[in-house]
Order: structure tokens, then sequence, then C-alpha cells
């Protein structure tokens, strides 16, 4: 936008201006060009911006995202989640309540009123189509039942929430190998927003990449982030939780089967965890509380033997691990408020600014 302002003309009735009043009036004309120049370039507010955009910002964009909590674009208006009724079997998928806003939790409050729900899909808002399903009868098929809708509520922002709160014998499950889920070897990250106060060590609370058959297909098969009490090769130090990468055939504290000494438990109702892999060479396992402070890395370095390069299936896992559910039932309690899965191997400077956005979004 051009700028301009006139000089004074030494016209009129109070005469010709003094040379200070001219250079004040300058000055003041300087500052007002000024402050509508940078008001105008000014970023977009954290309010405007989501986990997503700030991952596709850095080269690595979401291929699957999902929320129960709130829009993880600052553009996305559509639905988060299902949840169907006790009384009849119907059915209401609920949005958020504004583009990149928190869910409609009334809508929920209403169509549930008077019988109990469960949450059947919990929608991909990344345009992929990952949307995940639970892992029992009416939903992808499977021996779990969806999760009850109602067992947690919670405040984003100043809006009403509820999250998908994972007992034994609740999943859910998308086969996205042929929608974007990262495959073999291609590098990917991923993030979740979970709870260190609703957990166990039964196997295995898991959100990520996971196995098309729905079985233990050996190392590198998986590539989830583990949130739990389970210390899988044991020597482990404290009761944790702990953010661990599930890469099956063992979850893992570090670059191998020995106790990481830089691990430690996460013990705050809400937890940022995040997880990245090369997919060749390198991972990292990150952790934070989600209502302030920085993420702090417990492991960044080599793969463990036997899982270079990766063999990862391109399924997505939330809430179990890669041999469930179908026969057997999951073993597992956690919490699951937000998380996303990107294509590319995300920055530390990404993953610091998505770890802010959690922050600002305002959970308790």
């Amino acid at each position: 936008m051009r700028h301009s302002f006139v000089l004074p003309s030494g016209r009129g009735g109070r005469g010709r201006r003094s040379p200070v009043a001219v250079v004040a009036c300058l000055l003041l004309a300087l500052v007002a060009v000024l402050a509508a120049t940078f008001t105008s370039s000014a970023p977009a507010s954290a309010a405007g911006t989501g986990p997503c955009d700030l991952y596709a910002s850095g080269g690595t964009p979401c291929v699957a995202a999902h929320s129960t909590v709130r829009a993880l674009y600052g553009s996305y208006s559509g639905r988060l989640y299902q949840v169907r009724r006790a009384s009849d079997n119907a059915t209401r998928d609920i949005a958020a309540v504004s583009a990149g806003g928190a869910a409609d939790a009334a809508a929920q409050d209403s169509f549930c009123s008077g019988t109990s729900c469960v949450i059947t899909w919990v929608y991909d808002q990344s345009g992929h189509g990952n949307d995940l399903g639970y892992q029992g009868p009416g939903g992808i098929g499977g021996s779990d039942v969806a999760a009850n809708a109602t067992s947690e509520s919670l405040t984003i922002g100043s809006n009403k929430a509820y999250s998908l709160y994972i007992n034994p014998r609740n999943s859910y499950w998308r086969d996205g190998h042929a929608s974007g889920v990262p495959t073999g070897s291609a590098p990917e990250g991923m993030y979740m927003v979970t709870s260190g106060t609703h957990v166990n060590n039964g196997c295995c609370f898991d959100y990520g990449n996971s196995e098309t058959t729905r079985k233990a297909d050996g190392a590198g098969a998986m590539d989830a982030i583990n949130f739990s009490t389970s210390c899988w090769f044991g020597g482990c130090s404290g009761s944790g939780p702990w953010v661990q990468a599930d890469l099956e055939y063992g979850l893992y504290p570090g670059g191998s089967t020995s106790w990481n000494p830089n691990q430690r438990a996460f013990t705050s109702k809400f937890v940022t965890a995040t997880l990245k892999n090369n997919g060749t060479s390198r991972f990292a396992i990150k952790g934070s509380n989600a209502q302030s402070g920085s993420l702090y890395t417990l492991y960044d370095g080599g793969l463990p033997n036997g899982y270079s390069p990766m063999r990862k299936q391109g399924a997505i896992i939330l809430g179990s691990g890669g041999d469930c559910c179908n026969g057997n039932t999951n073993l597992s309690a956690g919490t699951f408020y937000e998380g996303a899965i990107v294509s590319g191997y995300p920055s530390d400077q990404t993953e610091n600014a998505v770890q802010s956005n959690i922050v600002a979004a305002g959970y308790r």
C-alpha cells in the first residue's frame, strides 16, 4: 500500500506555520506511515494458524491430521469426528465451530442428551481421506469397540471439548498406504497431544504408522509414537510414563534395547510427544508439557540394529499396537487430543513452532 501526505501550504486562518511546526507535522505523518505499514504486513496470529500449517511451511506437509478437540489448520472448519448414540444408533458428525476453531461440543451434548454416545470415526483434516474407524463390528472390522464419547471433557481456549479416551478394547485404524502415508524407507514425522494421567503398561498405546496386515510383520514395519509405562526391554529408570518409539518388535527409548538415560517421565495432565524418522539412519524422540515450555529431546541419533532401512507399510494406528485388533483386543489405556503424520523429516524449528502453537491453544 502506498502512503502519501501533503505539506502544509501556509494558507488559512492561522497564517504561515513555523519551521518547528512543519517538522513536527512531518514526524507525525512518518509515524502514521510506519504504523500502517507494520500493521498491514504483520504475520497471522497463532489463532489463525494450526500445526499442519506450520508443518506445511516447513516443507513437511501433513498427510493425516486427527483431533476431537480442534481444527489443525487455520482454514479448516469441517468435521472432526463422528458420534453414535445408544438410544437409536443414529450418528452425528461433530465439526469445528469455526475455521481453525474448537470442536462443537454443544452439538454433541445436544445429540447425546438422555443417552450415551461412542466415537465411531475420527476424520482426517488433511484432505487425504485418512479417516480412522474403530476396530470392531460396525467400524472397520475387528474385535474392539468404540470409545465412550463423554469420558473426559476439557477446555481448549475458552471452549469445551471432548477427548478420545482410550481404554482397553478401544482402538482405531486406517489403511493409508495408498493415500499419502509414507511407506518403506520414506522419511516421516508425527506428533500427538496425550495425557500423563491416564496411562498403563498394556500393549500398546500408539499413534503413527503401522502394518496394513494388522500383524507383527517384523522389525521396521511400524513407526509410531508410544506413550505408556511399558518398559519393554527392562532396565528402565523410574515408572514413567515415557515417550518411546514403537518400531515393531519393541518399544525403543533410544537407539538400542538398553535403557536411554536421557529419558524422562511426563506426568502432566497434557503432554506433547513427537517422533521423526528419516527411514534409513536416524530418528528422534521429543516430549514436553503441552501447557508450557519447550520440547525436550529424549533421543536424536542412529536407528537400532536391524531397523535400517525401515519397512513401513503405511497404515495408521491409534490406541493399540500394530498386531491388533483383528482376533485379539487392545490392552492399553491412553488419551488422544490431537495429532498428525507428516511426509518428510521435520526440522527442529518446525517442531518447536508446533509446540508453541499447542501451548497457545490453551489446553486446560
